[in-house]
């Protein structure tokens, strides 16, 4: 990882840790802080993204977790297709016409750099999840592993983790 990104990291980390005015453990509050590096992405809420997933199948997006193997596998959201957020092969992604696409990770970071590429390549209609899986998990939304209901999240490393409530974590 390039040294600018660590250094945004370890700022985003102080930044919560330093605050206790406000609920910084909420995976929503790195948005802003993540769209100033990806100015040009599109962001759907848990909530939206709820009601998309229950839509009839025509319009239910296609769902892609740029997590690692490891962290997909402890659980994901249901459907979702695990893209490798080191080394996208975007280039043999089929997206059907008029689906949207909802690109997710922990907390919102290397799916905006996938939704970002994407958007690039040509696909109109993709979304990164406000939050991550973070936020869909602290919030109490279904997450499987091995197409069976989860209760736990791969936390990525003790500075993400905090971010993740503590009956989820992995």
């Amino acid at each position: 990882m390039k040294r600018r990104h660590w250094l945004w990291l370890v700022a985003v980390a102080l930044a919560a840790t330093a605050v206790s005015l406000v609920d910084w453990r909420r995976p929503e509050w790195l948005k802003p802080l993540i769209a100033t590096r990806f100015p040009r992405v599109d962001w759907v809420d848990t909530r939206t993204l709820a009601e998309w997933m229950t839509a009839s199948e025509h319009t239910r997006p296609l769902i892609l977790d740029a997590r690692s193997h490891d962290e997909f596998a402890v659980s994901h959201l249901e459907g979702a297709l695990r893209v490798d957020p080191e080394r996208p092969e975007l280039g043999s992604l089929r997206v059907p016409e008029d689906t949207s696409v909802v690109v997710y990770c922990s907390v919102g970071y290397r799916s905006a750099a996938i939704v970002e590429k994407l958007s690039a390549a040509g696909v109109d209609d993709v979304y990164n999840l406000t939050g991550g899986i973070f936020a869909w998990a602290n919030e109490g939304r279904p997450i499987v592993k091995s197409g069976e209901p989860a209760t736990s999240v791969h936390p990525y490393n003790d500075i993400w983790g905090y971010f993740l409530s503590q009956d989820r974590a992995h």
